[in-house]
């Protein structure tokens, strides 16, 4: 009885194990996607006054933690018994991102009022709901899109390996998705309540350290909007890239004929180019709906 016992917890620890080691090279597949994760997500969860940021992000965690309840087992279904519809799905989600870093290159150059809650000071109480909201669901959608290829990329790395061995892996490196991207989103946000909080600190301090307190403070206060505008760039060019590289590493043509450009750059071309016609004809069809609008019954 008792051998039977630790046998079973052999097996078990043996099977932890190989999750761990599996882990770990899922980990290095998908750590430039985390990384593009964070950027992206870092600027879509900006933009609020500074009492509503935390639930802001709290609503948009819950919200990614439901998009991978969503994919994870669907992925697994896709997996055993319809790989062929993994590729279209991609770019489907290649085509969304290269639209959302396109219209944001848009707004670039062009002029717009910008959406910002947080400046919106006159907007009464219910336009500010109805906007944090519209802000809540689009940077869950974006975020549902990166879950997706973050999901396929790690299971691309233990399709030789059983399913339970899939499920860790794939699990863990979903729950990292979300936990690890969204609690440094939340402590970047908070850059300048940090900085306030350690120039009322050193106001309590005298000499050297009240200085190095104080100066300490003033460099995250003055930090976290150039940190903001950075976040903000380098968002728009992950969306780009990550739309971008699932159509040039998902058909076989396009990868060919790019394969003597360094990918970040064919990747960033394919994916601008694609955002721009999407963009057009979003541009074209709204303009043909306000017409319509407009037109006298």
């Amino acid at each position: 009885m008792a051998s039977g016992i630790f046998a079973i917890l052999d097996d078990v620890a043996m099977l932890l194990d190989d999750a761990a080691v599996m882990s770990k090279i899922a980990a290095k597949k998908t750590v430039a996607l985390l990384g593009d994760d964070l950027a992206v997500n870092a600027e879509k969860a900006t933009g609020f006054s500074a009492s509503r940021e935390l639930p802001v992000i709290w609503a948009i965690t819950k919200g990614s933690m439901l998009n991978k309840v969503i994919i994870l087992p669907i992925a697994f279904l896709l997996s055993a018994f319809m790989p062929w519809l993994i590729v279209p799905i991609l770019l489907l989600g290649g085509a969304y991102l290269s639209y959302e870093g396109a219209e944001k290159v848009y707004e670039w150059f062009v002029k717009h009022e910008p959406e910002t809650i947080a400046a919106k000071e006159t907007a009464s109480a219910k336009d500010v709901v109805v906007l944090e909201s519209k802000k809540i669901k689009a940077a869950v959608r974006t975020d549902f899109i990166l879950s997706i290829e973050i999901v396929i990329i790690s299971l691309g790395t233990v399709l030789e390996q059983s399913l339970i061995i899939q499920v860790l892996v794939v699990s863990f490196i979903a729950l990292l998705a979300t936990v690890g991207v969204y609690g440094l989103v939340a402590l970047l946000v908070r850059m300048d309540d940090t900085g306030l909080h350690f120039i009322e600190y050193s106001a309590s301090l005298e000499g050297f350290k009240a200085r190095i307190m104080k100066r300490g403070g003033e460099f995250l206060v003055a930090a976290l909007p150039k940190v903001i505008r950075f976040l903000g760039l380098v968002g728009t060019i992950a969306m780009l890239l990550v739309g971008g590289g699932m159509y040039v590493h998902n058909i076989d043509m396009l990868h060919h004929f790019l394969s003597g450009i360094p990918s970040i750059i064919s990747e960033l071309v394919v994916g601008l180019m694609i955002g721009m016609f999407l963009l057009i004809v979003m541009h074209f069809v709204n303009a043909q709906k306000n017409e319509k609008s407009d037109a006298p019954a």
